[in-house]
């Protein structure tokens, strides 16, 4: 897929005036387009709409504009199962997969379904209509001050993401205040931020920064990567070969996708389930090709050895090596310590250097990025109420990974966290699907997802990870279950088994009526 720029904004409305629809979907990322394609492919009676609160498609990437934004997955599994990424290199950058999911939207008739500028605020479900009432902040410029919109539908599909747009995860940074040059935050990158020749430094050790530090060493006069402890780093090739392979030469492009689809899904799998059953072999297997990598001033201990196994946290990415390629020509440097005080000129820390000897040292900077974690954020912050009733998810369970505990009609779309986002966010929306299919069938109007009675479920943890940003989020985030349709989802496999075969009425309670779609549908 060409690339094209995509710095333009879109401009896309519904070419329907109508705010009535069988089913809403509120994001136009990554997720509500995978949404909408399933719901049109599978469900082509219905009739549905996508409320996107920004000015454009694209979600997490048409947001994120800091240097060198990536993908921190394969392409092949974050990608969509149904629309190939045809580039060559597995790791895309930001810029095209931006391109990517807007060709997509527009070569599905996506982009015409969608509402731009409309932020959900509160969705009431009225259990005597059997429909969602949706308060929504019309936003467009030509509107002056800005109104409220009510749509209605059957059913309402949360592709929100996981994360706050409008706020990062506060870290508390002595002495920031008193910092004379520039403070950035990655997730609201200045647009001419110009960082040539200056002392830039780096807070943080997570995938962001891994991505960052490349960029910025190509024109900083030094970058510095300044962590309390360090992450996991896998160097992958992602090399556009010159020439085709022999798979590329006797595949057709069909298969030759859902064979790296499914080469990338398997291998990612075996390495996630290698290192949570044997941590030691694979702290060991990281070892070595991080060694392999280093400059000689750098050691690996106490920069590159985390606290941690492997995958009780994401391990971080980094394309055909060049995080550790820019260690190598002194302009970028990593230090592991604590952070004392910032002062006017830069950061006074604690460093240990290899022998655990801990001294003060003085970081000069310019400028300061602080990669230090995003806010978990799910429903983009709208309120719900089921009949006047507020529904406070952290005090409900997740009916398989898609649906809360007593919202009728409501799914929230979430992803995996050991393996590739996408994967996760296309089980739920099929599964929605499936149960929309059997509830038209059955002539249901609604379903509710029940916690039977008599079962006394044991809260578990919804996401697998351990990092910073998911245990400060974890009072506010739903709770998995330890048993029945009530448990955390890891595995796609046996996720997508359960999606095609499982019984999905299991947990769930349906009330008859008139079904899913409208008695009138919107034109």
């Amino acid at each position: 897929m060409a690339e094209s720029d995509t710095s333009s904004t879109t401009t896309l409305t519904s070419s329907s005036t109508s705010t009535a629809f069988d089913v809403i979907i509120i994001g136009a990322g990554l997720a509500g387009i995978n949404a909408a394609y399933r719901l049109q492919t599978q469900l082509p009676h219905l009739s549905y709409a996508i409320l996107e609160a920004r000015d454009n498609i694209g979600g997490t990437w048409d947001l994120f504009r800091y240097p060198g934004i990536r993908s921190d997955s394969d392409l092949f599994t974050f990608g969509f199962a149904w629309q190939p990424w045809n580039q060559p290199t597995p790791i895309g950058e930001g810029a095209a997969i931006l391109n990517y999911l807007k060709q997509t939207a527009a070569q599905y008739g996506i982009d015409q379904r969608v509402h731009l500028r409309r932020r959900l605020q509160t969705a009431s479900w009225s259990s005597a209509h059997q429909v969602w009432t949706l308060t929504v902040n019309d936003m467009s410029e030509d509107n002056g001050e800005k109104a409220n919109i009510s749509y209605t539908a059957r059913f309402v599909i949360l592709c929100t993401g996981y994360y706050d747009y409008h706020k990062p995860l506060e870290t508390i940074i002595p002495g920031l205040e008193r910092f004379q040059g520039q403070i950035v935050h990655p997730q609201f990158w200045p647009e001419n931020l110009d960082y040539t020749d200056k002392q830039v430094v780096v807070i943080g050790s997570g995938a962001t920064a891994i991505t960052l530090i490349p960029k910025l060493a190509e024109k900083a006069a030094r970058t510095t990567m300044l962590q309390r402890s360090p992450s996991y780093i896998l160097s992958i090739p992602n090399n556009r070969s010159k020439r085709p392979s022999w798979l590329e030469q006797v595949l057709s492009p069909g298969k030759l996708h859902a064979w790296k689809r499914m080469s990338f899904l398997l291998w990612s799998r075996f390495i996630f389930l290698f290192c949570k059953a044997f941590p030691d072999a694979a702290r060991r297997r990281l070892r070595r090709g991080i060694e392999e990598l280093l400059p000689p001033h750098l050691p690996y201990d106490p920069h590159f050895n985390p606290r941690y196994n492997p995958w009780d946290q994401r391990v971080c990415l980094t394309p055909n090596g060049d995080f550790f390629n820019c260690l190598h020509d002194g302009r970028a440097d990593v230090k592991t310590g604590t952070i004392k005080d910032v002062v006017a000129d830069g950061i006074l820390m604690t460093s240990n250097d290899s022998s655990s000897v801990k001294k003060d040292i003085l970081l000069p900077a310019d400028i300061i990025i602080t990669a230090t974690g995003l806010k978990l954020q799910l429903a983009g912050a709208a309120t719900f109420d089921v009949d006047g009733v507020s529904v406070v998810p952290s005090e409900k369970f997740f009916w398989n990974g898609a649906m809360l505990q007593d919202v009728p009609n409501l799914s929230i779309v979430i992803g995996y966290t050991s393996i590739s986002w996408t994967l996760g966010v296309d089980a739920t929306a099929q599964l929605i699907c499936r149960l929309l299919r059997i509830m038209e069938r059955k002539r249901l109007s609604s379903a509710t997802p029940r916690v039977e009675q008599g079962i006394a479920l044991t809260p578990k943890r919804l996401f697998n990870i351990s990092s910073t940003y998911v245990t400060v989020a974890e009072s506010h985030l739903p709770k998995a279950g330890d048993q029945g349709p009530w448990r955390p989802r890891t595995n796609y496999i046996s996720d997508y088994w359960f999606v095609k075969l499982g019984r999905v009425e299991r947990g769930l309670q349906f009330v008859p009526g008139e079904g899913v779609k409208l008695k009138e549908k919107a034109s």
